[in-house]
């Protein structure tokens, strides 16, 4: 099929009419999509564009109870991250804190 230059420009226009069309419903749901999102998880705008010289925005970690206790100083530990020098390679049952509940 040999089309005329204006046919074609024509046809260009209306798929780029359609494309459009279909960039704005996809956008639309994509939008809806990231907002539920922010909603579901509590992300904020600053968290995913932060703005000025600071680095990326933290979140304040839940406090987790302690699970072991150094009955020397009474410091405690919760398990996580690397252990202090009074429980390192020793047993941990016996600074294990009996659960409250």
């Amino acid at each position: 099929m040999n089309s005329t230059y204006s046919e074609l420009l024509k046809q260009r226009s209306e798929l780029d009419q359609k494309i459009e069309e279909a960039r704005m419903q996809e956008l639309d749901a994509a939008l809806k999509q990231i907002r539920d999102l922010m909603d579901q998880y509590g992300i904020t705008a600053q968290e995913i564009l932060p703005t000025g010289a600071r680095g990326p925005v933290r979140r304040e970690r839940a406090k987790v109870e302690p699970k072991y206790r150094d009955p020397a100083t009474g410091t405690t530990w919760s398990g996580r991250g690397k252990p202090p020098a009074w429980i390192a390679g020793k047993n941990r049952e016996p600074f294990a804190i009996a659960n409250k509940a």
